[in-house]
């Protein structure tokens, strides 16, 4: 998935916003102890990064729509309370067949839209076809194709949607049959790639294949998880309702969530000083030190598989020669960025997946200036003479802004490379990616679940997220293997094969891994790690007897 990133800054000072905070409606708290008032009603509110490119889970690639589809949705299988593993979500149990090649979920007799229809095996049915429909061209539907017949639907070279692995027996019974066994899939089915959305609505405003279609607004907005789309005002916030018709109701905590768009990191983090935030989706870098000595309670460093690199364009020259890509590379400190620039405990990358659950890179990144000074003369370009302007997009952000600028100037004097900068909001820069428009890409890309698999098919041939112009058959025919593998050890060494690909063809730059760098309110009950940040937000609770105030922090 895309991670969000929050937009550009604002001049409101922390007196002004703790000034609206006070006066706005519905932000002072009573206690009904002493008022004798009905109790104030538990209100999550989070800083969400960026406006949300669309709630329609299945054309949608960012974190940031994420977070707000796993309150108005659920799929098969839902996050655990603990953080970690899996609970039943639509699905109250599932089995696989001894081969692992065939899944049977039970579906629960309870589980409702939130118009009240019952949520059935069909829904799901007609949800797959949906997304894999050519028409759609949803970046997300290659997660399908581990299921009989389901890339030859997306391509087209099937018509018959019954012909293909997905299969109902009736209403509470959904089969998976796959191309060959997939030991990460009940993990996978908790992204929203494989969420079921009600065709009966969609088909209310427009072809089911069209985006963009009204019916993701508040008032047509139809969904089946804990919570309820009730607002969606603009670039500020979307206000998801609990849902009397979600099947676990009555254990669900929150009243609601607000998902605050903000424009910008300094003020997200104002905005929870002044008691207008429980939760921030970032932290400015030069508020960390500060939190650590003066509010440690606050501060979470968690883990978060993830990358931060640099995509790359390779279909416009230079940038088509490898040996450019890689002095690039090489001409980077990323020490210098973690330590200087990120600040949060970051790990430098010299390889594109994270290490994780035993997974350990093969090939890796080495060199340095001197290596990427003669690599860059032996293209043409001694002293980066010759070589053309080059420019940086990145989404619009203080922080993308200052590892641009940090690497602009390790580019320039360590290479004599002229580089610009361009940042651009976070819809016209997903468009401007997807359809490569752009040299040099800011881009992260966290685990959809945590397994390699989900980091290294993103760079296949014409894969839905591989925004770089890169395609290689051997490295294509390796993925195809990966999951072939007789055993975990030798699927893990087809992936350490794939990262050295990437090391070596250099399609994107990686920058550093990831870490989960925020803010939580003590306020703010059962907020636990985890590894993909994943959120049961019907799980989360507020402690009423402690005020959403101001955190004291030093501006």
């Amino acid at each position: 998935m895309r991670p969000p990133s929050p937009l550009k800054s604002t001049a409101l000072s922390f007196f002004t916003l703790a000034l609206v905070a006070f006066l706005l409606p519905g932000c002072a708290k009573t206690d009904p102890a002493t008022s004798g008032s009905a109790p104030t009603k538990k209100v999550l509110n989070l800083g969400n990064g960026a406006e949300p490119q669309d709630l329609d889970p299945q054309i949608t690639t960012g974190v940031t729509e994420h977070h707000i589809l796993m309150a108005l949705f659920e799929g098969l299988v839902a996050e655990h309370p603990s953080g970690e593993g899996l609970a039943p979500g639509v699905a109250e149990s599932w089995e696989t067949s001894a081969d692992q090649l065939t899944w049977t979920f039970r579906l629960r007799a309870n589980a409702k839209w939130s118009n009240g229809d019952p949520v059935t095996a069909r829904d799901f049915l007609r949800s797959f076809q949906r997304i894999l429909t050519p028409a759609l061209a949803a970046e997300y539907s290659y997660h399908l194709h581990v299921v009989e017949g389901a890339e030859a639907y997306n391509n087209g070279t099937l018509t018959d949607f019954a012909r293909t692995g997905f299969s109902a027996p009736d209403d509470r019974t959904l089969v998976l049959r796959l191309v060959q066994p997939v030991p990460y899939l009940p993990y996978a089915l908790r992204h929203t790639a494989w969420f079921p959305v009600h065709l009966p609505t969609i088909e209310k405003f427009g072809p089911p294949e069209r985006k963009g279609s009204p019916w993701t607004r508040p008032g047509n907005h139809v969904g089946n998880g804990p919570f309820v789309l009730t607002k969606w005002q603009p670039n500020q916030a979307i206000t998801a309702e609990r849902s009397p018709t979600y099947w676990d109701a009555a254990n669900v905590k929150l009243d609601a969530v607000v998902f605050h768009a903000i424009e910008d990191d300094n003020t997200e983090e104002r905005m929870f000083r002044a008691g207008q935030l429980d939760a921030t989706s970032t932290i400015p870098p030069d508020k960390i030190d500060v939190y650590r000595r003066d509010h440690p309670e606050m501060l979470r460093l968690d883990p978060y598989y993830g990358t931060y690199y640099f995509n790359i364009n390779i279909t416009r020259p230079p940038l088509d020669d490898v040996r450019v890509r890689r002095a690039l590379a090489l001409a980077i400190d990323r020490e210098a960025i973690v330590r200087t620039v990120t600040r949060g405990g970051q790990e430098p990358a010299y390889h594109f997946t994270p290490p994780y659950a035993g997974y350990t890179p093969g090939e890796v990144l080495t060199g340095g200036l001197s290596e990427a000074r003669r690599l860059l003369a032996e293209a043409g370009y001694p002293e980066g003479k010759g070589l053309r302007r080059l420019e940086i997009l990145y989404n619009t952000s203080e922080a993308h802004k200052s590892v641009a600028e940090a690497i602009q100037q390790m580019w320039r004097t360590g290479l004599g490379v002229d580089v610009s900068l361009r940042n651009e909001e976070w819809k016209v820069y997903l468009d401007s990616k997807d359809n490569l428009a752009y040299d040099i890409c800011r881009a992260g890309w966290i685990g959809d679940f945590p397994d390699p698999h989900g980091f290294l098919d993103v760079f296949v041939t014409g894969g839905g997220n591989n925004d770089t112009g890169y395609g290689n058959p051997e490295y294509d025919a390796l993925v195809r293997s990966a999951l072939g593998m007789p055993d975990t050890a030798a699927r893990m060494a087809v992936y350490r094969q794939l990262d050295s690909i990437l090391t070596r063809d250099m399609p994107q730059i990686p920058l550093y891994f990831y870490k989960r760098v925020h803010l939580v309110h003590p306020r703010v009950k059962n907020w636990v790690p985890n590894i993909i940040d994943n959120r049961g937000w019907q799980y989360i609770d507020i402690d009423a007897g402690v005020p959403a105030g101001e955190s004291k922090g030093k501006d």
